[in-house]
């Protein structure tokens, strides 16, 4: 048995704008990925005496048949390179479930880097990203880490200049939020913007008319927080402690649930923890640089 270990990084978004309504049914948005320190672990192992994918997860509330996003991806590689072993994938999970975080995601994308790691079969670049966007919209930012700009439904992905590392802070309420049930909520709000589109994602339309700084943290400006903040304001107002607490930025990330603060020293961080109800789960963590998270998906210490 061959196997490797692996750590699946989680990210938050640093600002995230819904712009129209695609063709497909998905929505067209722009949004900057930030990858962070926070992560699950993998082992993942090859079989040369077996066949078929096995997935086990130390979380029981983690499903981990065909309906996994990592027993996907492994069937997915399996079949684009016609890898007739097995394949078993243990993960420790420990970015929570439903938080905006990616960690499903990442996951996927951490295998699909560990079966190339450990049989040397790569894909070819345009079929890796092909294999990661049928995956999931998040997938293939995983594939980059650092700070990433997102078009299209978040599966176009462009590596941006990377901002020095800072502490960051992640609060988790305990409770998931449905993505699509809060695309849903938010095109009944802001059904004003969400027209049917052709346009094309493209870098050149995001560009000079970002509405997100590009050259620091914040502020950073998610149109799911006018929905997800209405029903859950206990979030919105941890997001406005934090930015009294000296936050350079503070968002929900992706749909929720989670709210998390970018400071510039770890004295701030912890100070801001006292904001954070006893109930919630809170994360004291960093943002990762794109060469740090690369470094540091195949690493096991």
């Amino acid at each position: 048995m061959n196997s490797i270990h692996l750590r699946a990084f989680a990210k938050i978004n640093l600002g995230l704008k819904i712009l129209g309504k695609r063709r497909d049914g998905y929505h067209e948005i722009r949004t900057v990925y930030q990858t962070i320190e926070l992560h699950d672990r993998l082992r993942v192992s090859l079989h040369s005496r077996r066949s078929g994918v096995r997935v086990a997860c130390d979380d029981a509330s983690i499903p981990t048949g065909r309906e996994n996003i990592v027993h996907r991806a492994c069937a997915i590689w399996k079949r684009a390179r016609r890898f007739s072993g097995g394949i078993e994938v243990y993960l420790e999970k420990r970015i929570p479930a439903g938080s905006g975080l990616g960690g499903g995601s990442s996951d996927a994308a951490a295998t699909l880097i560990g079966l190339e790691r450990l049989t040397g079969n790569r894909l070819g670049s345009a079929q890796k990203w092909t294999l990661a966007a049928r995956l999931g919209s998040d997938v293939p930012l995983f594939l980059l880490g650092g700070r990433v700009l997102g078009c299209g439904r978040g599966e176009e992905v462009y590596p941006l200049a990377d901002l020095p590392e800072c502490s960051c802070l992640v609060a988790f309420p305990g409770f998931p939020v449905s993505t699509a049930a809060t695309y849903q909520a938010v095109g009944r709000v802001l059904r004003f913007r969400l027209t049917r589109t052709s346009e094309a994602p493209s870098i050149d339309s995001f560009g000079a008319r970002s509405p997100f700084p590009l050259e620091r943290w914040g502020p950073a400006e998610n149109d799911f927080e006018r929905v997800v903040f209405a029903r859950w304001p206990e979030l919105a107002r941890l997001k406005r402690q934090f930015i009294r607490a000296g936050a350079e930025t503070a968002s929900l990330t992706g749909s929720g649930s989670a709210v998390y603060a970018i400071f510039a020293s770890a004295r701030q961080l912890k100070a801001a923890l006292r904001f954070v109800p006893a109930s919630w789960q809170a994360f004291r963590t960093r943002t990762l640089t794109r060469h740090a998270y690369l470094r540091a998906v195949t690493s096991d210490k």
